[in-house]
Parts: structure tokens; sequence; C-alpha cells
């Protein structure tokens, strides 16, 4: 059976991946369904690599289709 690993994003690199800004991702978490983050630790917390991936992939599809 194939190991599969779940890679874990932080904010600066969600950031980066998405062109957003802390403040965009954190509203949009809240109010649009950006995918939420995991909490590691007392003040650490990281995003699922697929989700946000899947994201991106969902608003090029969407942005796409209204072209």
């Amino acid at each position: 059976m194939e190991q599969q690993y779940t890679h874990m994003l932080r904010i600066a690199e969600v950031c980066r991946r998405t062109g957003l800004s802390k403040s965009q991702v954190h509203r949009l978490t809240d109010e649009f369904g950006f995918p939420e983050p995991i909490k590691l630790g007392k003040r650490a917390t990281a995003w699922i690599e697929a989700e946000i991936e899947g994201w991106l992939r969902e608003r090029i599809a969407r942005s796409r289709a209204e072209a």
C-alpha cells in the first residue's frame, strides 16, 4: 500500500500561492468558503495543501466559465 503524506502550508506560503494577503485569507475563510486552517499548536496554524490547490482550481474554472 502506498503511503500518502499530507503537506501543510503556513500562511506565508498560502499567500504566495494564492496572491492574497493574510487579512484576505482570514476574511475569505470566515465569509466565502476558503479552506479552514488546522490548529497545530497554541499559536500555529496551517492549511492542507490539497484543499488550497482545489480552491485555486475551482476559482480558475469558475473564472474561465464566466469569460
